[in-house]
Order: structure tokens, then sequence, then C-alpha cells
């Protein structure tokens, strides 16, 4: 039986099934050709059920979908009274919270383009999103995030009103600009006795062509660009999801990765809406760890970084453990990797293997999986970035599935994935039901699907080099495909190195194998043009302070943690073991480590925490130089 036929019938359409609607539009989710109609059509079917939970004071509260809609209703009707326009955008400066999700609704709902600004984002690059997008309103979660734009005001000429969402430590604050979201509540409520029925006929004139949300490019290559998704991209990407990436009505998610993201908003707003499952706001990204062991979700995203934390931490853990229990963990993983090794063959598990890995699951996976809340993952995906392919062998040896995917921001989300029960480790999967993929002689991913991207906003320049012959996207991504039909990606194109030697070496492969000590956090492979390749790496603070303070090395700071020579024989032998799986000409024979603690703030990283390979070469040329000598 395939995924399609498993699916309720209210999501087969028009008589056709997932696969034929995908390839000719206009698509359709449950008879809803936009994603507002479907928001309204879910909201009041499902009325009184909890669509979401957050914490206020240690204490997880519910939230309906009757108050889903009753809130992105005054907030989007707020708008219209205070000005807004069909097609004009506001931007979204908050962390993860129900708020976020009622203001992207409300502002969707009355024909505006919602556009997402990371919180970790500069006063400046709050000042360029705002100008690029032309935003004519701001949501800004608090005073700290108020605080940017008033640095910058005088920078933002078109923009009409600011909404705070938070009114902690501003309750004397005012200021002919700014107004808090109670007062737009107030000010939505106040049009609604007046227009009762103008939120549904603004719904009502949605169409499947128009621009939904603007998700913003890393700017990993240059200035940010503005990546106008559809309506119509969004119903294809949660038909791609149902069939691909399924949750149930009882399902329950976490949500933490930021909202601005393409990825963390197709999980969280797009495909809670057309599957009805329920989502859970992580208080802060500090906590999700606590509150993932809180909700025991049924389905879990994180980007690499996120899946490598947790393995670092159960690794360094198990080290701690007694010589028993150390022990016994390695036993456990041993025998899960037997299983898994064979479960990725296509073999049937030998029998002496099921029973004890039956056994260890049962002394020792079990009450793993517990411990960090996995105890009812059914699926868990990761994306955004490169994972290893050791990591993810070891999360199936305890009972963990973590399915790797591949999308982008202009390809509204998911290019490729692998599915539960036909998955190829190494591998991104298969392309989404209605979508092709092309291998360029350049050896360039390309792919043509209905959820790629409009353009990019106002810059039909950009847009003409993304695609190709009309409709294929360029990735800028450097891949194969097997002869199963798995997509396999090697790297970015533009970060492909050639050595003095006229060696091709693609990094990323080098990059994760580094990535699966616990020790290391990122590693950037240097040697363009050179005779040999070096690395830059990132230490993992937490596990080398702990490594430091086990073996009583002394330091009293990051940088002098990175200097302590106890510190840089432990990397050096990661390097070492790393080495042993490469060519001779892929083997690092040099390192530096980066001796600044880096955040999103900073310039090197993006606010997903993928390194700026080009700026991160650039800041740190001296460190370079002097591997090279």
């Amino acid at each position: 039986m395939t995924i399609a036929e498993k699916l309720p019938p209210m999501q087969t359409v028009r008589g056709h099934s997932f696969n034929e609607n995908l390839r000719q539009a206009p698509f359709y989710f449950d008879g809803c050709d936009t994603l507002v109609k479907l928001f309204r059509q879910r909201c009041l079917e499902l009325g009184p059920r909890i669509a979401h939970r957050e914490k206020d004071f240690g204490i997880w509260l519910s939230y309906s979908w009757t108050d889903f809609y009753e809130h992105a209703r005054l907030i989007g009707l707020g708008l219209v009274a205070l000005g807004l326009k069909r097609g004009e955008v506001v931007s979204i400066l908050s962390e993860d919270n129900k708020e976020w999700i009622y203001a992207d609704l409300g502002i969707q709902s009355v024909g505006g383009i919602s556009s997402g600004v990371y919180t970790t984002d500069s006063a400046k690059q709050l000042a360029y999103l705002v100008n690029d997008s032309d935003s004519r309103f701001l949501f800004v979660e608090n005073d700290e995030q108020l605080d940017k734009f008033l640095s910058v005001r005088g920078q933002m000429p078109a923009l009409s009103k600011v909404v705070v969402l938070d009114r902690d430590g501003l309750h004397d604050f005012a200021d002919d600009q700014v107004i808090f979201l109670d007062d737009l509540y107030r000010i939505g409520r106040d049009f609604l006795k007046e227009n009762p029925n103008r939120f549904d006929e603004e719904i009502a004139k949605s169409k499947p062509d128009d621009v939904a949300i603007l998700v913003y490019t890393s700017g990993t290559t240059g200035p940010p660009k503005g990546a106008m998704i559809t309506h119509s991209n969004i119903i294809a990407s949660i038909m791609g999801s149902a069939l691909t990436l399924p949750v149930g009505q009882g399902d329950e998610q976490v949500c933490f990765l930021p909202l601005c993201h393409i990825l963390e908003r197709l999980i969280t707003v797009f495909t809670p809406i057309g599957l009805k499952s329920t989502v859970n706001f992580a208080e802060s990204p500090e906590t999700v760890f606590d509150n993932v062991r809180e909700v025991s979700p049924h389905v879990f995203t994180g980007v690499p970084r996120v899946w490598e934390k947790i393995y670092s931490r159960i690794t360094i853990m198990a080290n701690d453990a007694s010589p028993l229990g150390r022990w016994a963990y390695r036993q456990a993983v041993r025998t899960g990797m037997k299983r898994a090794e064979a479960l990725e063959a296509g073999r049937s598990v030998p029998a002496v293997t099921s029973l004890a890995y039956a056994f260890w699951d049962f002394m020792v996976l079990r009450n793993l999986r517990r411990m960090l809340g996995f105890d009812r993952l059914r699926r868990g995906t990761t994306g955004a970035a490169p994972i290893s392919p050791d990591l993810l062998k070891w999360y199936r040896a305890v009972g963990i599935e973590v399915l790797e995917g591949y999308g982008m921001t202009e390809s509204s989300g998911v290019i490729s994935v692998n599915l539960l029960g036909e998955s190829r480790t190494g591998s991104v999967g298969k392309a989404v039901p209605g979508a092709e993929i092309r291998i360029s002689e350049e050896g360039e991913i390309q792919y043509r699907a209905p959820n790629v991207f409009k353009g990019y906003w106002m810059k039909p320049d950009k847009t003409a080099e993304t695609i190709a012959d009309g409709d294929w996207l360029r990735t800028g991504d450097v891949g194969r495909v097997d002869e199963d039909g798995y997509l396999f990606v090697t790297g970015r194109m533009k970060d492909i190195i050639i050595t003095a030697g006229g060696k091709n070496v693609t990094p990323a492969e080098i990059e994760n194998r580094l990535k699966f000590s616990p020790y290391v956090s990122d590693a950037v492979i240097i040697g363009d043009q050179r005779k040999f390749l070096s690395c830059l790496i990132m230490i993992d603070q937490e596990n080398v302070e702990k490594f430091a303070q086990d073996r009583k090395v002394p330091f009293n700071n990051f940088k002098s943690l990175c200097a302590a020579q106890e510190v840089r024989e432990l990397i050096g032998s990661v390097v070492e073991e790393a080495n042993r799986e490469f060519a001779r000409v892929e083997q690092i024979k040099d390192f530096r480590l980066i001796d600044v603690l880096l955040t999103a703030e900073d310039e090197e990283l993006t606010a997903t925490m993928k390194l700026k390979r080009g700026f991160v070469e650039k800041k740190h040329k001296p460190l370079i130089d002097e591997m090279y000598g």
C-alpha cells in the first residue's frame, strides 16, 4: 500500500491521486486552493480542539483552533483599519510563539504578505530587510527588539506602525509610531463590529498565484534576497508533506527552529493546518531539550547542529557512567549497529542479533530514548545543512529513525526526502511526488516542481540567474542520482576546492566526518589553489570544557581553552581519525582552532547556525596564512 492510499479520503481531490494532482495546476488540498482558505476551513471544522500549546510561568497552556482564528482575524482587520492594502508586506521580528503564527495568518488572510526577521539580526540588518521588502508594518516581540527599531527608525521612512507583542518593561513607554498588540486587537475588534464579513471576504479574494510570504535567504553569498512563496507553492508543499512525511491528527510537535526559516514554517504552520496536528512552542532555544522531554513528540525535526548536540550529550554522559554502565552502553550500541547495517542493506536481521537487540533495547536503549523525550517518536527528520551519515547510523542503532531530507528557500521547503522503510543513509532521499530532478553537465542539481518559488522580490535579474530553461530551479548544489532514484548531495558548487595539483575536492563530506566527533562543533576545509588541505575548527565548548576539567587542564576563558596543548592534541586525534577515511589528497595536513565563541549574532554564522565559508576565510586569514607558512 502506498502512502497516498493510506491518507484519508478528503486528501484525494477531484478524483485524482496526489501524484496526478501535483503535476497540474490549480492545486487543491481538501478543496482549498490557498493557505488562508484552508486555514479558515480548519478553524471552523476543528473549533475547540487544541491547535497550540505554550508555557506561561512554567505551565503548559492550551489554545484552540477557534483561538487561532479569532486572534488572526483581529490582527488582520486591525491592520486593514490602519491602512494595510493587499499585496503590501508586514515584517515580524520575534522568537517562536503563538502570536507569531496569529500575525502570520492574519496578515495573509487580508491579502498582505508576511516576512519574518531573525531575532539575531542586527538593527542594521533589520533596516535592510524592512526597506528591501518595502514593509508597511513591523511586529516586534519585546523591548529588546523594539530597541533595534528605535535605533534605526530614521532609516525606514516607509514604515507606518510598529506593533509590540509583549508589554513587559514598556508599561510607561509612549510613542506615536508604536502600539501594543492589545491596542491592535482593540482596533480590529472595533473594525469587525462595523464590517462583520470583511475578514471572510478578504480570504475569499485570495488566489493561488498571490504571494503569501517572503522568506529571505541566509545571505551566505551576498545580501539576503526575498523569495516570493505563493499560495499555490504552499498548497503543493502541504500535499508533498502529506505524501512523504505525514503527521496524524493526534500527533504532537515541538516548534523551536526560527519561524523565519522555510523548514520550520512548513513544519509548524503549513503542515499542521493541512493535517491537524498540535504544535507546542519551546520556551526558548536554550530550553528545547527540556521541552522535548515534557512533550514527548511523535515527530521531531532539527537541523544537523541539534542532532549533533544530542549525540554529543549522550556520548559524554556514557563516558561519565560507571564501568558497568559504559560497558552496557557500548554493547547496546554495537548490537544496534549490527541490526541497523542489516536493515540498511535490505537483509533480514539475524535471529541472534534480533534477540540481542531486544534485550539491550529493554535494558538500555528504551531508557535512553525516554530520557531524551523520544519514547513516542515515530520519525525524526533533518535538513537545512548536510549531516554525517555516521550520525544517522548511530541514531538508528539506538532506535531513533532520523530521515534526511533536502530543500531550500526557493523550493518552498522539501525537494527530496527519505521515508520510513524507504531510505538510504548518505542520500537525501527521492524527489517528492510531482517533482523532477536532473543533474546538469556541470554536476549541478536542478529541480522542477509546483513548489518552486515565484522569484526574488524586486530582483528579476537574480530570479533569471536562478531559473534555468524556463522552469528549472538551479540549486547551486553538486550531486548525483543513483540507479534507484536516491539523490546524493556532495557539496556546493561554489565550495568545490581545486588544489594546486589540480585535484577537485568537495569539502562537505570531510567536514561532516569531523563534526561526528562530540568535541567538534563545526569545521571549514581550506585548500583552494593550495598545495594541501587545512582546516579551521570550532570546538564544542561544553564538551571540551568538560574534557579539560576532568583532566585538570587550566583555562580561564574560551580563548585559553583553545590554546591549551591538551585540547590541541585532542582535536589533532579527531583530525587524524577522520583522515583515515579519505584518500591522501583529501586528508587534512594542518588545522587551527577558531578561538572566538560564535553565536548567530556573529557575521560568521547564519541564523540557522551555518558557517559562512567566505566570511570565515576572510576574517581568519591570519590563521590560514600561518598554516601555509
